[in-house]
């Protein structure tokens, strides 16, 4: 059988599948830290798997991927690896830290990883806008978070529980990059907590009071303006 030629949109929707692979190798690095118990490199391995999360959609879309190779699915590639980093690594720290305690840490790794499975076979979980129905699994930010504020297990724990049940409510949740509405607000606090989460594990997850305030700050924005705007559907619509 004659080869067929690879053509440079090929090879170029290619390598994009492939930085999105990477994700799996940073998942694996976080899971050794994990495991380790060390929290920090764990963390800094899931931020650089968010930042190619980021990254590897807007330049698939401009290099029409799904087109061009349109038997590879970089939808499907992308879930394998959200799974891992988004759900199954912190539910996994949140149990090897037992900061809740051994019941609890164990109770809410479970709850996170059943509920965070049946939420990803659901095929209509984001609106026109963009916006997410329900709560996005994102429990990377979630542990992150109580790792580093430390509000108590009973606290913790209610919030894995009010996060879990939210997971099937249509109730929206933020894209802080594909929603249109108020993007530049809603961009820059998004920054604004990756940059404090990135002064929190310079400081060896020992935060000062402010970044501590901060990260509280900037994620409970995150976590309830969705649901903001969806019961306030004109807030930061131009006027035409």
């Amino acid at each position: 059988m004659k080869a067929k030629k690879v053509t440079a949109p090929q090879a170029k929707a290619f390598s994009v599948h492939l930085l999105t692979a990477s994700g799996s190798f940073l998942a694996f690095l976080s899971l050794v830290a994990a495991s380790e118990e060390r929290w920090t490199a764990m963390f800094w391995w899931l931020g650089l798997a968010l930042l190619v999360d980021g990254i590897d959609g807007p330049i698939a879309r401009k290099l029409e991927v799904k087109d061009v190779l349109p038997t590879w699915s970089g939808d499907m590639l992308d879930n394998i690896i959200d799974y891992v980093t988004y759900v199954l690594i912190p539910a996994f720290a949140l149990y090897q830290s037992g900061f809740m305690g051994e019941g609890l840490s164990f109770l809410s790794a479970a709850i996170i990883v059943v509920s965070s499975a049946i939420y990803y076979a659901d095929t209509g979980i984001k609106t026109k806008e963009n916006f997410f129905k329900g709560f996005p699994v994102v429990w990377n930010m979630v542990v992150f978070t109580l790792f580093v504020i430390g509000p108590g297990e009973y606290a913790s724990f209610a919030v894995v529980v009010v996060s879990a049940l939210l997971t099937f409510v249509p109730i929206h949740f933020l894209h802080p990059v594909r929603v249109v509405r108020l993007r530049p607000l809603n961009l820059s606090v998004f920054l604004a907590w990756c940059a404090f989460g990135g002064v929190a594990l310079l400081q060896d997850m020992q935060v000062d009071p402010i970044v501590a305030v901060g990260i509280g700050v900037t994620g409970a924005y995150l976590y309830v303006i969705g649901g903001i705007m969806q019961w306030i559907p004109g807030l930061g619509k131009k006027e035409t």
